[in-house]
């Protein structure tokens, strides 16, 4: 999957050099995801109802999901921090496994965007059928049944934990000739009922009737998903809404503000943050970082990898930092399972997830799980917040306000 990567990357990189150069708390205790030990026996006492061909199974809610709180009037918000992945998948490199042990160890829920082809043996390729390509095509590739097999162990194991499983659709097509920003509201109805069906059906396209099923039915869970290179939002959107998606992750340089809804949906940006030393910003994702430093090379001049490392992990925390200690909007971070420059930008996201998780007031959540506290909000209260610009504190700080809100209260 390393390999089919690189096979995409051309169609990224205009988007990237563009945009360069211009746990919710669940009560009194732990935030976002708890410990592993608590995942694993949650899951040997969860009942088993098998789904169609026993790909998939229903063992009950979700475990590990904190319970959104109505934030009152003189109150901080929380600051949260959404680590998600584009085409997750467990290959040789294990990165998968090795961020779902970082996530447990800092108590961070993450959305892992899975690619419904990597759950296709390339022997079955013949079963996609992608909008404006021919059968069985695909610029991602697709899986050996070695790779099927690990990445169902890690997505089981990465639901127990309590993160999210999203889509980052199938054959990751790009670019104005038929790539996926072309696509009608059909297609990409099509597109999500194959990314439904590779995982409900995984067993059996890759012959592997005696592993375990996924402790979940992927048509409830999956709510939300990012489109391949970030295109074809407009027709999408339409389409997530009526296939049962609550929000759609495929805005490009957004700012740091609150999100906002867009038909019908909770919008989700990825957000433009400070390129530090180079007098812009791009977008919060570490190939936009590759594309600004080594111009989209996968391998630049390893002398400067550990600097370029530095370079996103400092960006991200300045996003950080004017969020947390200005208007508090989430800070949205899209990254992939890479090795990209000697894997600097992996060790970049890792330190980042281990300095900002663990502060005060901080929760580092799914998309979902965002989305459910936004849902949980007084609507004006809301409004309010997505008015602070970004940076922006509240005049008289958070213990005054709304101000609006304040002075109703007192009149009455």
């Amino acid at each position: 999957m390393a390999a089919a990567w690189r096979m995409a990357l051309g169609g990224l990189a205009a988007l990237a050099l563009a945009t360069g150069a211009a746990g919710c708390s669940d009560g009194e205790g732990r935030k976002g995801a708890g410990a592993p030990a608590r995942g694993a026996a949650d899951a040997a006492r969860r009942p088993v109802r098998p789904i169609g061909d026993g790909s998939m199974a229903e063992t009950g809610p979700q475990p590990q999901q904190p319970r959104p709180e109505r934030l009152e009037p003189g109150r901080t918000p929380p600051q949260f921090v959404v680590f998600s992945w584009d085409g997750a998948g467990e290959d040789d490199q294990k990165l998968f496994s090795h961020f779902r042990r970082v996530g447990r160890r800092h108590h961070a829920a993450m959305t892992y965007f899975l690619s419904g082809v990597y759950m296709l043996p390339t022997d079955r390729r013949g079963l996609y059928d992608p909008p404006r390509h021919r059968r069985g095509a695909s610029d991602i590739g697709f899986n050996s049944i070695k790779g099927v097999r690990a990445t169902a162990a890690q997505l089981g194991g990465a639901w127990l934990d309590g993160n999210e499983i999203g889509t980052h659709f199938n054959g990751h097509f790009c670019g104005p000739r038929d790539g996926v920003g072309t696509w009608s509201v059909n297609e990409w109805k099509s597109e999500i009922r194959q990314a439904k069906s590779f995982v409900g059906h995984w067993k059996t396209n890759a012959r592997l009737a005696h592993e375990p099923p996924l402790p979940f039915d992927y048509g409830k869970e999956l709510v939300g998903g990012r489109a391949p290179c970030l295109e074809g939002q407009r027709r999408l959107v339409p389409a997530a809404k009526a296939m049962g998606f609550r929000y759609d992750a495929s805005s490009i340089g957004g700012r740091q503000v609150w999100p906002r809804r867009l038909g019908g949906l909770w919008d989700f940006p990825l957000q433009d943050i400070p390129v530090p030393g180079r007098g812009f910003e791009t977008l919060a994702m570490d190939y936009n970082f590759l594309a600004n430093q080594s111009g989209g090379r996968t391998r630049g001049d390893p002398s400067r990898h550990e600097a370029w490392g530095e370079q996103m992990r400092e960006g991200l925390l300045a996003g950080f930092d004017r969020a947390y200690y200005g208007n508090r909007a989430p800070l949205l971070i899209g990254d992939h399972f890479e090795s990209w420059n000697g894997g600097t930008y992996m060790r970049a996201v890792e330190s980042t997830i281990e300095t900002v998780c663990g502060k005060e007031g901080v929760r580092c959540v799914s998309f979902k799980q965002l989305a459910d506290w936004l849902d949980a909000q007084d609507p004006k209260l809301l409004g309010e917040l997505r008015a602070l610009d970004v940076g922006e504190k509240p005049k008289g700080g958070w213990g005054r306000f709304p101000a609006a809100q304040r002075v109703k209260r007192a009149a009455g």
